[in-house]
């Protein structure tokens, strides 16, 4: 009788930016960002979600039967149900509360940057799908961290529609089945659970890739910063937000090293 792989952890996907080669001269469409945010199922179940509910009946107050989706845009924007932030006390709380949230969970990070410009500049006709090619940085380093701990684990990304989600799960079997080109295809199979990615959608009300998604854009624009790309944060909260989870990020355990590990740049 085979073995029956139970996850311990589950890695959330969120994106940021345009996974297109469209006007890539743009700034703006130039980098896209994949976060992943690593957690234990056990946490996850009876305190990362059960604690981002209350911080939404805090500030959002709503039914159960009618959840609240925290979506970055519509915060920013104070759109639909977040229209309560347009009150400036009450943004000013929210954001010290969401602040003390991220800091206090258990969660480790992972973002892949790339620079689809340089990346189809160099390879032309063979140039890599930017989603695909930052799925598989990022489940190299997921798979690391997972056989660091000797543990197990699976996978959940936002769905982004019918044809993109059809092309992900294929992306994502090649690489269990075949590996990549740094890592065999048993550096996958022994630590990840299932042979084929979760996919929800935004409204399936996933605590994880809210948290990806509040959190993938504000890391994308620290690591643009830090390889001198950028010279300002585009918002004032982002670095507030970089600093809370300043230790966060996967790295090497013993050099404590962040880049390629936690923060991967791809060109």
């Amino acid at each position: 009788m085979s073995e029956i792989k139970v996850p311990s952890f589950r890695l959330y996907i969120d994106e940021s930016g345009d996974h297109t080669f469209k006007e890539i001269d743009k700034i703006e469409k130039r980098y896209l960002g994949l976060t992943g945010c690593i957690i234990n199922n056990e946490h996850y179940r009876t305190i990362f979600q059960p604690e981002l509910e209350k911080l939404k009946q805090k500030y959002f107050p709503h039914s159960p039967d009618d959840p609240l989706i925290f979506h970055r845009k519509e915060i920013i924007n104070r759109q639909g149900k977040f229209w309560r932030l347009r009150d400036q006390k009450t943004e000013e709380n929210f954001n010290k509360d969401l602040l003390v949230f991220l800091g206090n969970m258990q969660y480790t990070l992972i973002t892949v940057v790339i620079d689809k410009k340089s990346h189809v500049e160099r390879y032309k006709e063979s140039a890599f799908h930017p989603y695909h090619y930052c799925l598989a940085a990022l489940m190299e380093r997921y798979c690391g961290f997972l056989r660091f701990y000797n543990t197990k684990g699976d996978v959940l990304a936002e769905g982004r529609g019918g044809q993109e989600d059809f092309q992900l799960k294929n992306a994502y079997k090649r690489i269990y089945d075949s590996g990549t080109l740094f890592r065999p295809a048993d550096f996958f199979q022994q630590t990840l659970t299932s042979k084929e990615i979760k996919i929800k959608l935004k409204s399936a009300n996933i605590a994880g890739t809210q948290i990806a998604d509040l959190l993938a854009h504000p890391i994308k624009q620290e690591i643009l910063l830090e390889k001198k790309i950028l010279s300002i944060y585009e918002e004032k909260f982002g670095p507030k937000i970089c600093e809370r989870i300043r230790g966060k990020h996967n790295r090497r355990f013993r050099s404590d090293k962040v880049d390629g590990y936690g923060k991967v740049f791809l060109a």
